[in-house]
């Protein structure tokens, strides 16, 4: 049987379709199909005239997807996949002519079979192309960047993405660096960083793992799609149904976290008023207040799901 797994390793897998309070007749919607691991254990829990929607930007990944739904699905569930940013929600609803659906769910993180793939040049162990595309039909690599970006805003990229205190310093010698020649690999990168970051720093983590992270938010505008996705997840989510958004480092898991509490609480008026009358209506609840993460036993397996965040939100 095709195993998933051999592709991306589903993090709070059993966390996440609890959450999802799944119905067998119900759509569901994964954004981030990846490998198809959250996406098959949605599609074990329906039947006719239940459907899943898997989305990715990926060609890949959407391919893996396809093969292992296939070999699982037993119940003759209906699945459909889109090659698409889950940005885009909205438009791909419209275009299947459903209106709502009962539950969304979004991993963001990278897959293991992209970080895997060397030549992805997502890995800062692995020497490849400093590449770090979702969408192969992206017309901006990483190398684009850090060739061609001036040192404002690649120092930008760095602190905002990265939240790298040593931005300044990396930025000063990669100009520097790309004057003698351009950077190509993941390891150009990687080995000029190991230069000009202090020997302390380089003990607590390797030095440069927020650059990847700053570069690959930056080439895929990760950010800004997150941003457009919770913009139309209200219009997209029927009453009682479950958002389930899975982040990785603060700056996503912030967003997520002030988009819910504003759906919980959107009044806007002082806080003396006796009343509200500013008219906003609270669109659900969050499900816990401080998000869910990975138990012991998970990260001991999958050590990547260290840094994972499942924040839940229930529409009324």
């Amino acid at each position: 049987m095709f195993k998933g797994s051999d592709y991306h390793i589903p993090v709070l897998y059993t966390e996440v379709l609890e959450t999802l309070l799944i119905k067998p007749n119900g759509i569901y919607v994964d954004c981030t199909a990846g490998g198809g691991g959250h996406s098959s254990g949605i599609l074990k829990r329906l039947s006719p005239p239940g459907v899943l929607i898997s989305i990715d930007q990926d060609p890949a990944a959407l391919t893996t997807t396809k093969l292992k739904l296939e070999s699982l699905n037993q119940n003759n569930a209906q699945f459909i996949l889109v090659n698409a940013q889950f940005s885009h929600l909205r438009e791909i609803l419209n275009n299947l002519k459903i209106t709502k659906v009962d539950g969304v769910l979004a991993d963001l993180g990278v897959s293991s079979h992209q970080i895997d793939t060397a030549e992805r040049g997502f890995s800062f162990q692995k020497d490849g192309t400093l590449d770090m595309r979702m969408d192969p039909a992206n017309p901006v690599n990483a190398a684009d960047i850090v060739n061609n970006s001036n040192a404002e805003e690649l120092i930008y990229i760095f602190r905002v993405y990265g939240e790298e205190k040593f931005a300044q310093r990396i930025v000063a010698a990669i100009i520097a660096e790309r004057e003698i020649k351009p950077f190509r690999s993941t390891f150009d990168l990687v080995n000029l960083i190991k230069k000009v970051v202090p020997a302390k720093s380089k003990r607590e983590k390797h030095p440069a793992k927020r650059i990847f992270q700053a570069l690959r938010i930056a080439v895929n505008q990760e950010l800004k799609e997150l941003e457009e996705l919770l913009n139309v997840l209200p219009q997209c989510v029927k009453s009682g149904g479950r958002i389930d958004l899975i982040s990785f480092h603060s700056l996503e898991d912030r967003l997520i976290k002030h988009r819910f509490q504003e759906w919980e609480n959107p009044c806007t008026c002082p806080q003396d008023f006796p009343i509200c009358i500013c008219g906003n209506v609270p669109l659900g609840k969050m499900i816990g207040r401080r998000g869910i993460t990975a138990t012991a036993e998970e990260i001991a397996e999958n050590s990547r799901a260290r840094s994972a965040r499942l924040r839940v939100f229930e529409m009324i």
